[in-house]
């Protein structure tokens, strides 16, 4: 994994102008807040090291962002999810 993702436990996929992904955002905001974990954000649209990253983490599996990747569980989520969704997958749940 590279340099810049070494501690990052949680990373979430995203395109810029993706309306799932920016729907995404304030859930993963208020994730943090309320549980103190901190979510790596990827624009893998415009960023061509990011969409390297995903692809081998995705491996075929969601094809598109939003993309969540819990590094701790191995656990994946695909596209816009419930805010319970999320912090169940922040929390290895």
């Amino acid at each position: 994994m590279a340099d810049d993702l070494k501690g990052a436990e949680l990373l979430a996929f995203y395109g810029t102008e993706c309306p799932h992904c920016i729907k995404m955002e304030p859930l993963i905001e208020r994730l943090e807040q309320e549980t103190g974990k901190k979510v790596k954000r990827l624009e893998v649209w415009h960023n061509a090291q990011n969409a390297e990253i995903f692809e081998k983490i995705d491996d075929g599996f969601c094809g598109g962002v939003p993309f969540f990747f819990n590094v701790k569980t191995k656990q994946k989520l695909c596209g816009a999810q419930s805010y319970d969704a999320l912090k169940k997958w922040a929390l290895g749940k």
